[in-house]
């Protein structure tokens, strides 16, 4: 076959001396959907990163259909026909989508642009692709799915040939995910050349051709998709036997210890985020959110932890009322809590790994006398730290930022779970991290629970959800239009039909599971 692309021995030394990619090669044909893998760290970003132009290679060679080429930028990296869809959406939320399309490249007719050109382009890519949305519709009225419909068009657009695509179902339902491979089948039957970076190796082995596994900077090897096993690419990611299948006891589900009566969370618009929301989550227990994002998880999740208000209702957390509490006082109820975002409001990326895990206390005895640090017993616990919760680093004193996403979600945990809480609320706690550290964080939130404490897990993967929770709210336009008490029962394809609001339980079916 062709080669539309091939890196050879790509190194990435940063000035910091991190070496990034130590000696990694790939090489994908013309018309296939190549998988690229790895631990978070191993060296996939820094590879795309510089196949992008968003950074330059210390040493190796790129060719481009057998050309040797260098990409000094993301504009070159476009006009050479490379296009990236990046995990977090680069769209305006406000304009339209043929606004968002033409940004930058826009026709004109004189001094002005050409509207009415630019949407019958935009239709008429959208349908040659298989890949049709309604041009006059912003941006902020469209599902997380056309969303994504909308970046593969965008670079489509520009005339990319080659479609890089990180993490691209981490917020879609089956359905949507259904689609969308469907969708990147037709562009691989039309010719088009696609990387396909993801942690979930049902997808690969679903989806993907070939496959390149990358460890710690180094190609692993090149495999045929069909003849490795998910196992297989697991081991060669970590370099040893993964479990994949979520394996846990019974719950056995005590006292509540949050109890959520009637919440409605409503904008200034009159717009219900929320609309009377009730629950319990009991000690002993793992209670799952699902739902598309954008019906009310975020909403839920800062009512709960005091990051946001709430309009009505009442949240209980240990017996008490936390209406009027601050953020501190809400934690001092021994609530942890594992925010979606980690690197916006889970750390201060330029502390270090010690200094975030101790964050939330230095006013323990262990740590400080009379208002003075004990330097010694801090920095005995960031080392005990790092080991305990498998943080891969040079040492405990480095900016946290400069960690892989894995590991900064292990750095995290670590400060939130070495709290002794009673509650843990855990948002998205694997999104983007990979098959080895996944492994261990289900297995913390597992040991939590076996412990009589109590998880909210509120998770956009599927297979986690329904894994590792006892028990399953479904979130519909800020309702609950489901509780599903015998998770096993339940299928991917029949939660994604609750998701999409295709099926609901009747407000009686909902009451009687809720005990209510």
């Amino acid at each position: 076959m062709t080669e539309a692309l091939h890196m050879k021995h790509i190194v990435k030394v940063y000035p910091n001396g991190v070496m990034a990619n130590k000696d990694v090669t790939l090489c994908v044909n013309q018309g296939e959907i190549h998988a690229l893998s790895g631990e978070n760290g191993a060296g996939k970003s820094t590879l795309m990163k510089i196949l992008f132009g968003e950074e330059q290679a210390t040493s190796g060679e790129i060719l481009i259909n057998g050309t040797p080429v260098s990409i000094t930028s993301p504009q070159q990296a476009i006009r050479l026909g490379i296009g990236m869809v990046h995990q977090h959406f680069m769209l305006v939320p406000s304009l339209t989508v043929t606004e968002n399309m033409i940004m930058g490249i826009e026709p004109k007719r004189g001094i002005l642009i050409d509207q009415k050109y630019a949407k019958q382009q935009v239709e008429e890519i959208g349908k040659k692709y298989n890949l049709y949305i309604d041009p006059d519709k912003k941006i902020c009225d469209l599902t997380v799915g056309q969303k994504q419909k909308v970046e593969i068009l965008k670079a489509l657009f520009r005339g990319a040939k080659i479609l890089i695509l990180d993490e691209p179902t981490a917020v879609l339902t089956p359905q949507e995910t259904a689609e969308l491979f469907e969708e990147l089948k037709h562009l691989r039957k039309n010719g088009y050349t696609i990387i396909f970076i993801s942690h979930k190796l049902n997808e690969v082995k679903e989806l993907c051709d070939r496959i390149t596994i990358i460890r710690r900077g180094v190609t692993m090897g090149v495999h045929d998709v069909a003849g490795v096993t998910e196992e297989d690419i697991s081991r060669l990611m970590v370099g040893r036997d993964v479990v994949l299948k979520v394996e846990k006891e019974p719950a056995k589900p005590g006292k509540s210890l949050i109890r959520v009566r009637d919440l409605k969370v409503i904008d200034e618009n009159g717009s219900a985020f929320l609309n009377g929301v009730s629950f319990s989550l009991r000690e002993g227990e793992i209670l799952g959110i699902a739902g598309v994002e954008g019906n009310g998880q975020s909403e839920l999740v800062q009512a709960v932890t005091g990051m946001g208000k709430y309009t009505s209702g009442t949240v209980e957390i240990n017996g008490q009322d936390i209406a009027r509490k601050t953020v501190k006082k809400i934690r001092d109820l021994k609530l942890a809590h594992i925010p979606e975002d980690r690197m916006s409001s889970g750390v201060a990326s330029r502390l270090s790994i010690t200094e975030n895990i101790i964050a939330d206390k230095l006013n323990w005895i262990r740590f400080s006398k009379k208002g003075l640090l004990k330097r010694k017993s801090i920095r005995e616990y960031g080392e005990e730290m790092v080991k305990d919760y498998r943080i891969f680093c040079k040492n405990q004193d480095v900016e946290i930022g400069s960690l892989s996403g894995g590991n900064i979600q292990k750095a995290v945990l670590a400060r939130e779970l070495s709290g002794r809480p009673k509650v843990i609320v855990a948002n998205q706690p694997t999104r983007g991290v990979d098959v080895g550290a996944t492994e261990f964080i289900r297995q913390q939130l597992i040991d939590m629970r076996d412990q009589k404490n109590g998880v909210l897990l509120i998770s956009s993967d599927l297979n986690e959800v329904l894994g590792l929770s006892d028990s399953l709210i479904v979130l519909y336009e800020g309702k609950i239009v489901a509780y599903i008490s015998d998770v096993p029962s339940m299928t991917e394809a029949e939660l994604g039909t609750y998701m999409l609001g295709i099926q609901r339980q009747t407000e009686e079916q909902i009451k009687e599971a809720l005990h209510e």
